[in-house]
């Protein structure tokens, strides 16, 4: 792995906390005893989560140096799962 292979990995690593961190903020609340639902919340927690699924996927599975046929499933599966888990809250 030459080195800025490395850096590469170190700062999607950095970007995948970063974004864990802002997640866990968004929806930790300690106004109510119980934790309550807001749309607005809960779209930008599945949208970090796609965020996080494709750096996962295109950087720690190699999925980036793969056939294209391959990236655009996975990118196409991925807006696939957003868009139903958006769908299930919202209905």
């Amino acid at each position: 792995m030459n080195p800025t292979a490395a850096a590469r990995i170190t700062y999607v690593w950095a970007t995948l906390c970063v974004i864990t961190l802002l997640s866990w903020l968004l929806g930790h609340t300690d106004h109510t005893p119980r934790p309550t639902a807001d749309t607005t919340i809960t779209v930008a927690v599945l949208t970090m989560a796609v965020i996080k699924g494709r750096l996962v996927v295109q950087y720690f599975m190699e999925v980036r140096t793969g056939p294209r046929w391959l990236r655009l499933f996975i990118d196409i599966w991925l807006l696939a799962f957003w868009a139903a888990a958006l769908a299930i809250y919202l209905y």
